[in-house]
């Protein structure tokens, strides 16, 4: 048990963010797994963060109610930016997610209520360890039933074939949204909780560099399952932390790191670390039929 504290003493921070993260994949994961390249969650995180950290500094209001108003503020603007900007696909989905998520962090650098470039600062730091964690298993069990759910499978036959799909009689533009709004608000809630974590948020925690490192995480993991996020959240949030372990800076060079693995995930295994537990699986099977 001592070394148990010990271990949270020293790597706690790092197993917040983990969780963290990891919610924030997941968030992501809901508009991949339906083909839309999205890359306005980093956004959603901080409308999340924003308007929790000020419903708990500014209006006192208690933790789990900043929480509900953050992931409520993120879904209703990920409903206004869905309806229009969904019409668009691929990489002019992309484009217009970023600039989304470019307009929202230049709102907090200039914003008086956002505190301005230096961030909103003494948020109370209510979120705990158990807390982050029991978030990401609910939204895991959520999103595995979703994917088995009617709209989980209209999101797989959009992903596949999008004409087809409505040929079918499935409402494209209905089952899009709500997709965007599902992942929208996830990405609010882990935004909240980052906010009540850290004390503080500044627009540097929502930038460029987040969205594109959302996007890693779950090509690294694996699009077509939903542990998938969560696997590439831990791997590459703790890599860092294990080259230091072993006398290596990571801070410099982990764009490039992250760059590599990226390149190895997709020539080698191009259905993510989540492939490697499906291939044993199925050779598991068959020797058991054998």
């Amino acid at each position: 048990m001592e070394h148990l504290l010990q271990f949270y003493a020293i790597y706690g921070s790092v197993i917040n963010f983990i969780g963290i993260n990891a919610l924030m994949a997941l968030s992501l994961n809901v508009t991949l797994s339906a083909g839309m390249l999205s890359l306005g969650n980093a956004a959603f995180a901080a409308i999340g963060g924003y308007t929790a950290g000020i419903l708990s500094l500014h209006f006192k209001l208690p933790y789990v109610v900043s929480l509900a108003g953050g992931t409520f503020a993120a879904g209703l603007v990920g409903l206004v930016i869905g309806l229009p900007v969904l019409r668009l696909r691929g990489v002019f989905l992309a484009m217009a997610t970023l600039a989304f998520g470019e307009m929202v962090r230049l709102a907090a650098v200039n914003l008086n209520v956002t505190g301005g470039a230096e961030g909103l600062t003494g948020i109370p730091n209510v979120t705990t360890t158990w807390m982050i964690y029991l978030v990401l298993a609910a939204a895991a069990y959520f999103l595995a039933v979703l994917r088995r759910s009617r709209l989980g499978w209209g999101l797989i036959s959009i992903r596949e074939d999008e004409t087809a799909a409505g040929s079918l009689g499935i409402r494209i533009t209905y089952y899009k949204v709500v997709a965007f709004v599902i992942g929208a608000m996830l990405a609010g809630l882990a935004g909240g909780m980052y906010a009540h974590l850290n004390y503080l948020i500044t627009p540097r925690d929502y930038g460029f560099f987040i969205a594109v490192d959302l996007l890693i995480y779950n090509i690294v993991g694996g699009i077509g399952v939903w542990y998938g996020p969560i696997l590439g959240a831990v791997m590459l949030t703790a890599l860092p932390e294990v080259l230091r372990g072993i006398g290596v800076t990571a801070g410099p060079i982990r764009l490039g790191i992250n760059g590599l693995i990226l390149l190895l995930v997709i020539l080698f295994l191009p259905n993510g670390l989540a492939s490697l537990f499906s291939r044993r699986q199925r050779s598991d099977a068959k020797v058991e039929a054998g």
